[in-house]
């Protein structure tokens, strides 16, 4: 599929969207997620981007899911807070991505932070501590 082009199909993709690391099993324990995620949900069109130390980065995992028609593109961002890779980074990525494929929608949704399960998640940590 061209990039410019604008005959995207209306299913959503997802991106996982993590840092990234140099150490490869930090890198494969984000793709185990975003492919447990995608099992779970019945998602089609899942993909990690990473900000850096991995691959592919957001730009990459946009072209993926564009080049197979996918219209509508939600970027999950694999963080617990809204810190400065969040506020400043990000944002730049998606526009350079939207520039590229100006028929696509993109969005991004809040961080972990906030969610309720990740005070379910900190007390099943507290009670099977090693």
């Amino acid at each position: 599929m061209n990039a410019k082009s604008k005959n995207a199909t209306s299913e959503t993709g997802y991106i996982v969207f993590a840092h990234g690391s140099s150490v490869a099993s930090a890198n494969d324990a984000v793709c185990a997620v975003a492919a447990e995620f995608a099992r779970r949900g019945g998602h089609l069109a899942v993909e990690v981007g990473f900000l850096e130390g991995g691959r592919p980065d957001l730009g990459g995992a946009v072209a993926l899911l564009a080049e197979r028609g996918i219209g509508n593109i939600l970027v999950i961002p694999y963080f617990l807070t809204l810190g400065t890779h969040l506020q400043r980074d990000l944002p730049k990525l998606v526009e350079r991505a939207r520039a590229v494929y100006p028929g696509v929608q993109i969005e991004v949704t809040p961080p972990l932070d906030g969610h309720p399960a990740l005070l379910d998640a900190l007390a099943d940590r507290a009670a099977h501590r090693a």
